[in-house]
């Protein structure tokens, strides 16, 4: 049943390539992966896979990615993502000797991918879990590792329908999960080989931090202002900030669209009411007479985030919350939407004062007019967020550690 699954998908992505650019990305993608690994792979070579689904996860892998290629650069490193999201943005990674789509999940493509690599070891970044696959990697003797993993009991593993896909999990040599209701809940179904690590994306947002680059236009834009930068928004948020920023002139906004569409792009100009500059054509004369910075371009997020007295991530009037560890590394209070019940690092943040849940643009109002009002208040909450950042950090340590190179 799985890999009839497997083929009706793939079905589906051959008729949406027709008429939707990220399935004929993902299809043009899947086309090239056995001639770009044929060429790429050498007998005697000592390969490690890494495999994230997409850009969230390719940042939780990073910090290991990063610890192997500096700590044992005898091996060769293949990244392989699932998203064309995350491979087009991703697809030179200079730490990775080989980047490219995992294939669809059939048994005949897992079999000639696991032939080819030949992976000594194999790290699958929180939630893959792809069965032919990890069933022909045990059966060639790799290593395979879940890392930053979390198990919950809605999850199809769990499901009393889905026990022959639940043997999956029996592949795995190791799961570092992270946090201890993932262990338990594994110890119910029979499954100790877990370790309690942490989630690898504090590390991770700690070394961008330290790394981030200065960004001139950025710089200029923010020195003096009360600046909220709302990264990773959709619609729904930019419906609650747009309209208070044009209302409060005290303020500057730098806003940085999950989508950033030429449509989208357009929404948002149409919806402000002062000066705003998209920062691909901006220069230090124009972002010096603007009000509002539009991050129109992928992959500066996370170094924008520097530049806010106060941060907003987006996502939770939606599908969820993004990556709040992103902005909060910065020691800036963040405020996020309703949605962020599944995302632990966001409701202990909650608890402990350095993040604020708003569900409304009353409560957007009353939140911001709090934090920009009141200095104190805000660099408390803002020091809590940097904090606990601080004190969550270790996990890509502790499983590079636990691993045997």
């Amino acid at each position: 049943m799985y890999s009839i699954g497997i083929y009706l998908y793939i079905l589906c992505v051959r008729i949406a390539s027709f008429f939707n650019t990220k399935a004929r990305l993902l299809l043009h993608g899947h086309e090239e992966i056995f001639s770009t690994l044929r060429n790429a792979i050498r007998t005697n070579e000592r390969n490690v896979w890494f495999h994230a689904s997409s850009l969230g996860e390719f940042e939780q892998g990073r910090p290991l990615i990063e610890r192997l290629r500096s700590r044992h650069p005898e091996y060769k490193i293949l990244l392989t993502f699932f998203s064309p999201s995350g491979y087009e943005v991703r697809k030179n990674y200079e730490n990775a000797d080989i980047v490219c789509y995992i294939p669809f999940d059939t048994p005949r493509n897992a079999r000639r991918f696991v032939r080819m690599v030949r992976p000594e070891k194999a790290f699958f970044i929180k939630y893959e879990f792809w069965k032919n696959m990890l069933d022909e990697l045990r059966n060639a003797g790799t290593e395979i590792y879940s890392v930053s993993s979390i198990f919950r009991p809605d999850q199809i593993f769990f499901r009393p329908y889905a026990k022959p896909y639940a043997r999956v999990l029996g592949n795995f040599n190791h799961f570092f999960v992270q946090n201890d209701s993932s262990r338990r809940l594994l110890a119910a179904h029979g499954i100790t080989n877990v370790t309690v690590t942490g989630d690898t994306r504090f590390d991770r947002v700690i070394d961008v931090c330290n790394a981030s680059r200065s960004i001139p236009v950025a710089e200029k834009f923010a020195a003096g202002s009360k600046v909220l930068v709302a990264g990773s928004s959709w619609e729904h948020d930019e419906d609650i900030i747009i309209p208070y920023f044009n209302e409060h002139p005290g303020m500057k906004l730098i806003l940085a669209p999950h989508v950033v569409s030429d449509s989208h792009i357009e929404r948002i100009k149409q919806a402000l009411k002062r000066p705003a500059v998209c920062i691909t054509d901006a220069d230090e004369g124009n972002v010096a007479e603007a009000d509002c910075l539009i991050v129109n371009t992928y992959g500066m997020l996370s170094s924008i985030y520097r530049y806010g007295r106060v941060a907003y991530v987006g996502g939770g009037f939606g599908v969820g919350i993004h990556n709040v560890p992103e902005a909060a590394v910065y020691g800036v209070p963040v405020i996020i939407g309703p949605n962020h019940r599944k995302f632990r690092e966001a409701n202990a943040l909650l608890s402990e004062g350095g993040c604020m849940e708003i569900t409304s643009p009353e409560t957007f109002a009353m939140t911001m007019d709090l934090l920009l009002g009141n200095e104190e208040r805000r660099s408390r909450a803002g020091a809590v967020a940097g904090e606990y950042i601080r004190k969550n950090a270790g996990a890509s340590d502790a499983i590079f550690n636990a691993i045997k190179w």
